[in-house]
């Protein structure tokens, strides 16, 4: 391979790869102080790479008053002592590029803390130099805030402010003001913050709420959506948020000119890559569309169509991809089941031990991007926190028809029989769930067929061949229960085919001569006539021979 041409793959590295989420105050905690560290990340390094994930994404850790856990930024260009020091940031790099994996970081561009110096500057007076840097309004004539806008995390997403005597944007918490992205001065800084990082050598970022950088100048009111158009999809429906479309909050067409901005920084830079968050319940694949398309945007988006509670049918699965080639043909996509925001799938989706091994499968055969959250490897279910150990203020705000989301947040489970499953010998910030010890890893490393062991295969199997990672597809199809789609690159053509029940399913391999591989993942093999017999929650995966 010429010079040229590996480093054109090296800028590329990004298309199907396999990224691997930490929160680190769940993952491991190194100075037993019952939270997660960077020095817990490195310690586990190996853990990660043996998994055989392409990169690791880290949820912030820089410093903040910790309201939201991280994603409240008081101090954008350090680490939050909790969690370490520069330093540790450093030593994480270098043990994870030991380890051949890249590390992406996640940016917190939208709003910042209200501990920010930006915000004290900003709330102090109207005119000094950062005074714009926040979105500030004046009240009604009769005292009430601007306009109808809400807060995703309950209430108005106007906070009165005796200082200035005006209201500001948050669209979470109020501790949570969002930035001014009118200002270019606001952009520059956001800007440096992103070169900052860049310069200690991260290969790219996960950008937080990227469709919520811009509000509405003019402050309009949100029209009201239909009650049969609200989606739960990204608020739980016991929130009013769901009641309006959100069209001058966020989603705003400038957004696309920073991103445009935010590129071209990256692309001073060898081979980084970049991963928004689309939080949209009604717009997400357009805008997947729109922020991904072209040399311009970003490199990769994904959208909450599979983080919702809506169980994963082949005919719900087949028809986002067809909504996906509507709006978003020239962008790419990334995939994830679980997160640090939602419930775990196996418990969001009810999901047998076979089913969550056919899910992980499918996540690794689908087109675009993988995205793992730790613990998902180990089947982790959704966690029952008592309302007494609750952290998370969202779930505190809307207990008990939601409970949150410190559930998927719980410490990971490395030693069934440690003190805390040998997350901390402290007092953990969240307990440590019981009904998880039966899944700890130590466990599954010992049992052959675990769906650790499984998870390692399929990831291994995604990686010897193209044709998943970045080859073409004709189209996601669904043929009862049986989800399928073809993936070709570099002459080789595969097909997949998976049965999304647990009902046994018939179909039939395309015409042609094909060979059944992926036996190791639980594939079957056709019978006569190419005829597929596949078992409850059982794939195939053919490679054409003739």
């Amino acid at each position: 391979m010429s010079e040229q041409t590996q480093q054109s793959s090296d800028r590329n590295w990004w298309k199907g790869c396999s990224i691997y989420q930490v929160y680190p105050r769940s993952f491991q905690d190194s100075n037993e102080d019952g939270i997660g560290d960077l020095g817990g990340v490195v310690q586990r390094m190996d853990y990660i790479a043996a998994l055989g994930v392409d990169a690791i994404w880290i949820s912030p850790f820089f410093t903040s008053p910790m309201k939201d856990f991280g994603y409240d930024v008081s101090d954008y260009c350090d680490v939050d002592p909790m969690f370490g020091t520069l330093a540790d940031f450093d030593a994480l790099v270098e043990a994870a590029h030991a380890h051949g994996l890249k590390v992406m970081i996640d940016l917190v561009l939208s709003h910042t803390s209200d501990q920010h110096p930006w915000f004290m500057e900003s709330r102090a007076s109207r005119e000094g130099p950062r005074s714009d840097w926040y979105v500030w309004a004046d009240p009604k004539p009769d005292g009430t805030a601007p306009n109808n806008w809400l807060s995703i995390f309950g209430g108005p997403a106007w906070q009165w402010d005796a200082q200035r005597e005006q209201y500001y944007l948050h669209n979470f918490l109020t501790s949570q003001p969002d930035l001014n992205f009118h200002s270019e001065d606001v952009q520059n800084a956001l800007l440096g913050v992103t070169r900052f990082w860049l310069d200690r050598g991260v290969d790219g970022f996960r950008l937080d709420t990227v469709n919520f950088y811009y509000a509405d100048k003019n402050l309009r009111d949100n029209p009201a959506l239909p009650k049969e158009d609200r989606s739960a999809v990204l608020a739980p429906s016991v929130n009013p948020y769901n009641h309006q479309d959100h069209v001058y909050s966020k989603n705003r067409p400038d957004n696309l000119e920073f991103l445009a901005r935010f590129r071209a920084l990256l692309d001073e830079y060898n081979a980084i890559t970049s991963l928004g968050e689309i939080g949209d319940a009604l717009h997400g694949l357009d805008l997947l569309g729109q922020y991904t398309s072209g040399d311009e945007a970003l490199h990769m988006c994904y959208a909450f169509e599979f983080l919702a509670r809506e169980k994963l049918t082949a005919s719900r699965v087949a028809q986002v991809f067809d909504e996906l080639g509507r709006a978003a043909r020239n962008g790419w996509a990334a995939w994830a089941f679980s997160n640090h925001d939602v419930m775990r799938h196996g418990s969001r989706w009810e999901l047998s031990p076979a089913a969550l091994r056919l899910h992980a499968t499918l996540l690794m055969c689908l087109p675009g991007t993988a995205c793992l959250y730790q613990g998902e490897e180990l089947g982790l279910p959704e966690a029952d926190v008592p309302f007494e150990d609750l952290q998370d203020p969202y779930g505190i705000e809307f207990w008990p028809e939601f409970k949150g989301r410190d559930g998927c947040r719980t410490p990971m489970v490395w030693a069934a029989d440690e003190l805390n499953a040998g997350f901390t010998p402290a007092i953990p910030w969240l307990p440590v769930s019981h009904s998880h010890l039966e899944n700890a890893a130590d466990i599954q490393e010992r049992t052959p067929g675990s769906l650790l062991h499984h998870y390692r295969n399929a990831l291994a199997f995604r990686k010897q061949h193209a044709a998943l990672r970045h080859g073409t597809h004709d189209g996601v199809f669904a043929y009862g229960d049986v989800l399928h789609f073809s993936r070709v690159a570099d002459g080789e053509t595969l097909f997949c085919a998976f049965n999304m029940s647990d009902t046994p399913s018939m179909h039939a391999l395309p015409p042609g001569e094909w060979e059944t591989i992926a036996q190791e993942l639980g594939g079957g093999s056709p019978g006569p006539e190419n005829r597929l017999h596949l078992g409850p929650w059982q794939v195939c995966i053919a490679r054409r021979t003739g």
